[in-house]
C-alpha cells in the first residue's frame, strides 16, 4: 500500500512540473517565501530621524493537504515546514504515530504554500469522519471551530491514548537513565529550569533578527537547549518542535520550555505528545491550570532570571 502511494506520488509531481513549465507563476506581491524580509523605516530617536532599514518576521498562508483533500489553512512562519506538516498533524491527533506519515512536500503557489501530505489510508479514513474547516490566525487555537464542542476538542480526555503514550515514552526513558547522573526520571532542578531560560534568548536567532516570534525549545536534564523552533505564532513552534522531536526521536530526559504564554492548546500539545512538564515565560491560563493538573503536566509560568511560579505537579521539581 505504501508503494502504491509513492507511485501515485510520483505521479502527480510530475503533472505539477509539466503544469509549472507550461504556466508561470504569478506570485501575490503579499507572499514572501522567506522567514523574514527587510524593509525601509524612517527611525525617531531624541527628535531626529533618519532612514534605515529593519528586518521583520514573514508569515505565510500554510495550506496542510492530506492524500489531496485540504484540511487547514495557518498563518506560519515559512521554515521548518515539515517539522510544522508532522508536528500539526500528531497534536491534532490526525496521526498517532510519525510511521503513518509517508511524504511530504512542499509547493509554493501564488498565494501561500501548500503542504501535501500522505498519510496511511487509515488515518486518512479517520480524519474525513472528523474533518472540519480551519481558519488559522497568528496566536489563534480555535479559529474556524463550528461549535462549542470543536473549540474545547479535548483529545487528552481520551485516557486510554495518553496513558500508552506517556507510559512508552517513560518505559524509554527509564531504560536510557543513567543511575549515577542523579537525575530521577521525570524530575527537574530549579537550577536547570534558570539556566534554560537565561540559554533561550541566545538561541532565538529569528526573534534577535526580528523581535516578533515566539520559541518553543526542548530542554535536557542539565538545562541546555538541545532543539529550538520559531515561529510568528506560539502554536505552531509548539507543533515544529514537536514534529522535529519525533523525527530525531528524543528519549533524553528534559521538558519543553516556550517564551510565550501558557495556553489550553500549549498544555494540551505537551500532554499528547507525552512530555511532562511545560515552563512558560509568561502566565498560563485557568483552563491550562486545570488541563494540566488532570494530565500530568508540571506547568511552570513567569519564568524569570531568579524565579518562576509552579501551578501544578510540583513535585518534579526539586532543589
Amino acid at each position: 500500500m505504501r508503494k502504491l502511494h509513492l507511485l501515485i506520488r510520483q505521479i502527480k509531481k510530475c503533472g505539477s512540473l509539466l503544469n509549472a513549465y507550461l504556466k508561470p507563476l504569478e506570485k501575490s506581491p503579499f507572499i514572501v517565501d522567506a522567514p523574514l524580509s527587510e524593509v525601509n523605516v524612517k527611525r525617531w530617536h531624541d527628535g531626529l530621524s533618519s532612514n534605515a532599514t529593519d528586518k521583520v518576521a514573514e508569515e505565510v498562508p500554510i495550506a496542510l493537504i492530506y492524500n489531496g483533500v485540504s484540511h487547514a489553512v495557518m498563518l506560519a512562519t515559512p521554515q521548518d515546514l515539515e517539522d510544522f506538516a508532522l508536528g500539526f498533524s500528531l497534536s491534532e491527533g490526525i496521526l498517532q504515530n510519525k510511521n503513518e506519515l509517508y511524504d511530504i512536500e512542499i509547493v509554493t503557489q501564488a498565494q501561500g504554500i501548500e503542504l501535501r501530505l500522505e498519510v496511511a489510508s487509515e488515518a486518512f479514513a479517520m480524519l474525513k469522519e472528523r474533518r472540519r474547516n480551519l481558519a488559522g490566525r497568528t496566536g489563534c487555537g480555535l479559529c474556524g471551530a463550528e461549535s462549542l464542542e470543536q473549540a474545547l476538542r479535548l483529545p487528552v480526555l481520551d485516557h486510554s491514548k495518553l496513558e500508552k503514550t506517556v507510559r512508552e515514552k517513560k518505559d524509554t526513558l527509564q531504560a536510557n537513565t543513567d543511575a549515577a547522573s542523579g537525575v530521577s526520571l521525570g524530575k527537574m532542578s530549579a537550577s536547570s529550569i534558570l539556566a534554560a531560560f537565561k540559554t533561550l534568548q541566545t538561541k532565538q536567532v529569528l526573534q534577535q533578527a526580528t523581535g516578533a516570534t515566539h520559541a518553543c525549545a526542548w530542554v535536557n536534564a542539565q538545562g541546555e537547549v538541545v532543539m529550538l523552533r520559531e515561529d510568528v505564532g506560539r502554536h505552531n513552534a509548539m507543533d515544529k518542535l514537536i514534529g522535529a522531536l519525533a523525527k530525531s526521536a528524543q528519549q533524553e530526559n528534559g521538558f519543553v520550555l516556550t517564551s510565550s504564554r501558557a495556553s489550553m492548546e500549549m498544555v494540551q500539545k505537551v500532554a499528547l505528545a507525552g512530555y511532562d512538564m511545560l515552563a512558560a515565560i509568561s502566565a498560563p491560563t485557568g483552563l491550562a491550570v486545570r488541563i494540566a493538573q488532570t494530565y500530568g503536566v508540571t506547568l511552570v509560568g513567569f519564568l524569570r532570571e531568579q524565579q518562576f511560579v509552579v501551578y501544578t505537579h510540583p513535585q518534579r521539581i526539586k532543589n
